[in-house]
């Protein structure tokens, strides 16, 4: 029974890790860029969602506030990614691809998470808040679960499948594939690549906002580095699946979540992070490409 509930808690916790690493390998699948500034958002959006369900009575009216509050989120949320895009990304994209090029959208990426870190500290200070409980109770469902995580899981896998028929099965998703394949010649076949840039980055931004305020909700308060932790996980679990594919941002980030909660069940619970770092590295000794990533031919 311990067992059972540390899987099903570690399935919620990563989950949530799967909806903010999904940010990561949307963009990177596009740009093979690595947006560090996308935990911050995730961090942002969290203040938001706080803001907008203690406005609109938080506990008291649970289902008006709770969706409210994480629409607006996801709706900042993709608004700030588009900004950030604009603002830092695309005037590097048309300035080509040497090898000091690469590294320069990496530094910019750094430098936009550490200033919307600290402009969070400037807005918000550094005081930890809480949020409304919005859920309590259990369920049973086999064994006692919480609503929140009931929430939480219900609603990470009906985005999941969600998501992965936009990018299978629409167009947009073949505009996606196209300019992760050859920006150049899904131009000249009539893809808007800017335009499609800067949704993957509204998509990938909204559903770390979703994640923020599901776990926020469940267990967390928010504070200004709060992306310290989340991000860098989300970030292991992108990698870890294999960087640019979205089943494996998932995979990856369930397989985070079930470690965690294992580890939490010996005596060196206190190395969640360090066990987490672990596997990463033996799976990149073995497969470099992570554990869906497929290696690639580039030419140089």
């Amino acid at each position: 029974m311990i067992i059972l509930d540390a899987l099903l808690n570690g399935i919620t916790q990563g989950a949530m890790i799967a909806l903010v690493a999904l940010g990561y390998t949307m963009v990177y699948g596009v740009l093979k860029l690595i947006n560090f500034a996308h935990s911050e958002v995730f961090m942002m959006s969290a203040y938001v969602g706080l803001f907008c369900i203690a406005r609109l009575g938080g506990a008291a009216s649970p289902l008006l506030a709770g969706g409210v509050g994480t629409a607006a989120a996801m709706g900042f949320a993709a608004a700030l990614g588009i900004a950030v895009e604009r603002a830092a990304y695309r005037p590097l994209r048309a300035r080509g691809r040497g090898a000091l090029l690469r590294v320069t959208p990496l530094v910019t990426a750094l430098g936009m998470s550490v200033l919307l870190q600290n402009l969070a500290q400037l807005l918000f200070t550094a005081q930890f808040r809480p949020y409304p409980q919005l859920m309590r109770g259990t369920v049973d469902v086999g064994v006692t679960m919480s609503t929140s995580r009931l929430l939480v899981l219900t609603t990470s896998v009906v985005v999941m499948v969600a998501l992965e028929i936009v990018v299978k099965r629409t167009w947009f998703g073949k505009a996606m594939r196209a300019l992760s394949t050859n920006e150049e010649a899904a131009r000249l076949m009539g893809v808007r690549t800017s335009r499609v840039i800067a949704t993957t980055f509204a998509l990938g931004s909204s559903l770390a906002a979703l994640g923020a305020v599901l776990y926020c909700l469940d267990q967390s308060q928010v504070y200004p580095t709060m992306s310290t932790v989340i991000g860098t996980r989300a970030f292991v679990a992108a990698v870890l699946g294999g960087i640019g594919s979205i089943t494996g941002a998932m995979l990856g980030g369930l397989l985070l979540g079930v470690i965690g909660e294992l580890v939490k069940l010996t005596d060196y619970s206190g190395g969640v992070d360090v066990l987490v770092f672990v596997v990463l590295i033996a799976v990149l000794l073995v497969r470099p490409a992570g554990l869906l990533g497929r290696a690639g031919i580039e030419k140089v």
